[in-house]
C-alpha cells in the first residue's frame, strides 16, 4: 500500500490512525508514505512504515522553479512506477495528491468521493463519508472500507531518542514545563500575543514558546512585553537560553523530531488551532486549545468531546466557525478572555 498525506503537520498526525489500524488487521502488509520533504521527520523510522517517499511539496507552487518541479515529478514518477503497489490511498485530496495516485500503478486507487480540485477523477474507487465527523474519523471510513478493522484509536507517533536528549539538554533537563503555541498559519487562529504574555505572567511554572522559524515575530513580541511587566520571578524555575527568567522562546530552534520530543515531555500546552496542537493530543497531553474560525469538531483535538485532558475554548460569537483565512475582525479570538484560559490549564498544574 502506498498512502499519499503529503502535509500539513495536523493533517498527517490525523492520518496516523489510519496506519495503526491498516498495520494491525494486516500486520504482514508493506506500506509505504509520500509525504512533503518539510514534514518527513514526523513519521521518519516509524516501525509501522517501510519506505518514506519524500518531495519537495513547497516548490511545486512555485511558477519560477518550474524546471525543477518537472525534474522532482518525473524523479517522483520513476520511483512509484518502480514499485509494486495494491493499494494507493489519498488521504490529501488535492490536485497534487490526484496526481501523484494517477502515477502510482496500483489496481485499486482510492479517496474521498468529495476531493477536491479535481482530484477525485484520479481514483478507481470513491469513499463517501456523510455528516460532519472529525478528520481522524474520515480517514478511517477509507481504512474500513479496504477490509480494516478500525476499534480504538491509536496515534503510533514516535520519539526519536536522539532529539529527546537534545531537547532535555536544551531545556536544562528541567522536569516540569508548560509549552504555548502562540502562532498558527492563517491569522485569524492567532490569539492576541498580549493576552499570550499576560497568561504566561500568571502562569507559576516555566513556559516554553514553541513553533517554526515563521513564528519567531510573535514569539519575540510575547518576551518583548515579557520584559516591559518585569517578568522576572523568583519563584519560577530559570530557563536561559532566548528568554528571560522562567520562559525560553524555541521557535526555529528545534526541529520536527525535537518539537515532537519537547511536546512529549511538556506538563501541559496551551495552543492556537495549529500542526503542534496535534501532535499534543496524540501524546494525550493535557492541552488547552483555543479555536476561532475553525469548527472543533472536523479538526479539534481528536476526541475533546470526552477526554477530560483536552479542553476546547471558543468565545461562542455567532459568527464561527467561519472558515476564514483573512477577516477584518479578530472578534472570536479577541474574546477568548485570559481568565478563562489561565482557569482552564491550572487545572492541569
Amino acid at each position: 500500500m502506498l498512502i499519499i498525506k503529503p502535509s500539513s503537520l495536523g493533517d498527517i498526525i490525523h492520518t496516523l490512525p489510519f496506519l495503526k489500524a491498516v498495520k494491525d488487521s494486516f500486520p504482514d502488509a508493506r506500506i509505504d508514505w509520500v509525504i512533503s520533504k518539510n514534514l518527513k521527520g514526523l513519521i521518519e523510522n516509524n516501525p509501522l512504515i517501510n519506505e518514506v517517499i519524500d518531495f519537495d511539496k513547497d516548490s511545486w507552487k512555485n511558477i519560477k522553479n518550474l524546471s525543477g518541479t518537472i525534474n522532482e515529478i518525473s524523479l517522483l514518477k520513476k520511483i512509484l512506477k518502480s514499485k509494486k503497489y495494491d493499494i494507493a490511498v489519498d488521504l490529501q485530496g488535492l490536485l497534487r495528491s490526484g496526481i501523484i495516485t494517477y502515477y502510482t500503478p496500483a489496481g485499486t486507487k482510492i479517496g474521498f468521493a468529495d476531493a477536491r480540485e479535481g482530484s477525485r477523477f484520479f481514483y478507481n474507487r470513491k469513499i463517501s463519508v456523510n455528516g460532519t465527523v472529525h478528520a481522524v474519523d474520515k480517514c478511517l471510513e477509507i481504512a474500513r472500507a479496504i477490509g480494516a478493522e478500525a476499534g480504538k484509536v491509536k496515534f503510533p507517533l514516535t520519539i526519536d531518542e536522539a532529539s529527546r536528549g537534545r531537547v532535555k539538554k536544551l531545556i536544562n533537563n528541567l522536569n516540569e514545563y508548560v509549552v504555548v503555541i502562540p502562532s498558527a498559519r492563517w491569522i485569524t487562529k492567532i490569539w492576541p500575543a498580549e493576552y499570550f504574555t499576560a497568561l504566561i505572567r500568571k502562569i507559576k511554572f516555566p513556559c516554553v514558546i514553541a513553533g517554526g522559524k515563521g513564528d519567531k515575530d510573535i514569539a519575540k513580541k510575547i518576551i518583548g512585553l515579557l520584559k516591559d511587566k518585569n517578568m522576572d520571578n523568583p519563584s519560577i524555575s530559570t530557563l536561559t537560553k532566548g528568554g528571560i527568567r522562567g520562559v525560553v522562546d524555541f521557535c526555529g530552534r528545534t526541529d520536527l523530531k525535537e518539537l515532537v520530543a519537547l511536546i512529549a515531555g511538556a506538563r501541559a500546552v496551551v495552543s492556537n488551532d495549529t500542526g503542534p496542537m496535534h501532535i499534543a493530543a496524540a501524546f494525550n497531553k493535557p492541552l488547552v486549545a483555543l479555536l476561532g474560525p475553525t469548527d472543533p469538531v472536523r479538526t479539534g483535538p481528536y476526541g475533546w468531546q470526552k477526554n477530560k485532558n483536552f479542553r476546547v475554548i471558543k468565545s461562542g460569537v455567532s459568527c464561527s466557525p467561519c472558515f476564514k483565512k483573512k477577516c477584518s475582525n479578530f472578534v472570536c479570538m479577541d474574546n477568548i478572555s485570559v481568565d478563562e484560559v489561565f482557569e482552564a490549564i491550572e487545572e492541569y498544574l
